[in-house]
């Protein structure tokens, strides 16, 4: 019996003991890579993502946190959930689930799939790749929402979870392509942004996906689980002369700051929690951060246009989950309602050393700061003139930006570059200090996701 049979038959049995055959939930695991991971794992570290045990770093956070910008690294996502839609159906129930239209979908083109509740607020997000004329993938850090609601509805599709049966390494940054193409033996240049083909790496049929991350030109392999360890030291000896890092998870969050980014569970939490008897996979108690909710739970859900995911020509006509209240959503923005937006925070240096350096000083000690961030959703209040305006998530230190900086989501009114803020560090009932920040557009850095590689 395989790795991937063995995965398939534990993830079986846990969700008949669940009781919940929606739920897409596996126990924890290792990488199918895990055996070639772990000889360049010689800190023998591990942090989970999503029920996946992944080496912590390979060298240092440093190193590994600037590799996407410097020459690529190699990381692993294959704890994403991989969800294939298959059917007539399949096409008109993803247009009904998501905000983006699928009416002009190739095969081979990935889209950004944002699934939002009946009150518009974003439920699951992540990558749909067309496979076929029938056929999807779904890729997301949970695909739970999508397979309840297919079940809730009359749709000609099937939803079937192929997790365990497949992996996903991204190779990011400007040297990725020359790494691949060595890899594969082939011109990849013919893959355009947000396309995918088939290749071959090693001698095994995979499918490459050209996408952005890390907001550097970048992709994704995705491949059977049973040949993902010889897949990645073949990644990484084809790489080793181009500079290649291995990426751990400690390090990985960063790059999707730097690029302005929201990940879901970290950034926000999704409204999916809420729904009875629906995916759980993030309700994992309270979050930490200053932040204080009004209203419960609710207060840590966004809507699509506080992410940076609305639409540019207003909400259209179509029919999808969620439309109803966009649309009232527009209305009241329309007469006059305030509205927040997403946008970048560069804390000041100064401060943050001096909650780094607290512990050398004398006084009550903050709460510490991880580096080159927490783990977990974090959720700080953000302060102008003393009054609240905004919420900073994902707070990290950028080796390549030589600073600290976050997201926000915040009020329009405050959020023009440059406008001073304050972030309120440490939870409350804590040593509680207070942190200078500036707003930055985002991206932190230039957008090299569409880079023209077509020459050469």
């Amino acid at each position: 019996m395989g790795t991937a049979d063995i995965q398939r038959t534990t993830y079986d049995a846990v969700r008949r003991l669940k009781g919940a055959p929606f739920i897409a939930q596996r126990p924890a695991y290792f990488s199918p890579a895990a055996a070639a991971q772990d000889a360049s794992n010689t800190r023998g570290g591990f942090g989970e993502f999503a029920q996946t045990l992944l080496p912590l770093e390979y060298t240092d956070w440093t190193e590994e946190s600037a590799a996407h910008v410097s020459a690529c690294y190699l990381g692993d996502w294959s704890s994403l959930h991989k969800v294939l839609v298959r059917g007539r159906g399949a096409r008109d129930f993803l247009c009904w689930l998501g905000m983006r239209d699928l009416t002009r979908f190739e095969y081979g083109q990935i889209k950004h799939h944002v699934q939002l509740d009946e009150h518009g607020r974003v439920a699951s997000e992540g990558i749909l790749c067309r496979l076929a004329e029938e056929e999807f993938l779904y890729t997301a850090g949970s695909g739970d929402w999508l397979i309840w609601q297919l079940g809730q509805g009359d749709w000609d599709a099937e939803a079937v979870d192929v997790s365990p049966e497949r992996f996903i390494f991204g190779v990011q940054g400007p040297s990725s392509l020359a790494a691949l193409e060595k890899l594969t033996g082939e011109s990849l240049r013919d893959i355009g942004f947000s396309r995918s083909r088939m290749s071959r790496l090693a001698g095994v049929p995979v499918r490459l996906l050209r996408t952005g991350i890390s907001g550097e030109l970048g992709y994704e392999i995705h491949g059977p689980a049973e040949q993902a360890g010889e897949i990645w030291s073949a990644t990484v000896e084809a790489g080793r002369p181009l500079g290649i890092s291995q990426l751990g998870l400690r390090s990985q969050p960063v790059q999707h700051i730097e690029a302005g980014i929201a990940t879901n569970g970290l950034d926000y939490l999704p409204a999916s929690i809420l729904t009875p008897g629906a995916p759980t996979q993030f309700r994992t108690g309270r979050p930490g951060g200053s932040y204080v909710p009004e209203n419960g739970i609710t207060d840590y859900f966004r809507k699509p246009a506080e992410l940076g995911w609305g639409f540019r020509k207003g909400v259209p006509g179509r029919d999808f989950l969620g439309r109803d209240a966009l649309a009232a959503d527009a209305a009241a923005a329309a007469g006059g309602d305030p509205r927040r937006t997403l946008v970048g925070l560069r804390w000041n240096t100064a401060d943050v050393v001096g909650v780094l350096t607290a512990a050398l000083e004398e006084g009550d000690l903050p709460d510490p700061m991880e580096l080159p961030r927490g783990r977990g959703p974090v959720f700080d209040q953000v302060l102008v003139g003393g009054r609240p305006v905004g919420v900073s998530t994902g707070r990290t230190v950028s080796v390549n930006l030589r600073s600290t900086i976050s997201l926000c989501v915040i009020d329009e009114r405050s959020a023009a570059p440059g406008t001073e803020v304050v972030v309120v560090w440490g939870r409350p009932g804590t040593a509680q200090r207070e942190i200078r920040a500036t707003v930055a557009a985002l991206p932190f850095k230039p957008d090299r996701r569409r880079t023209d590689v077509s020459a050469g």
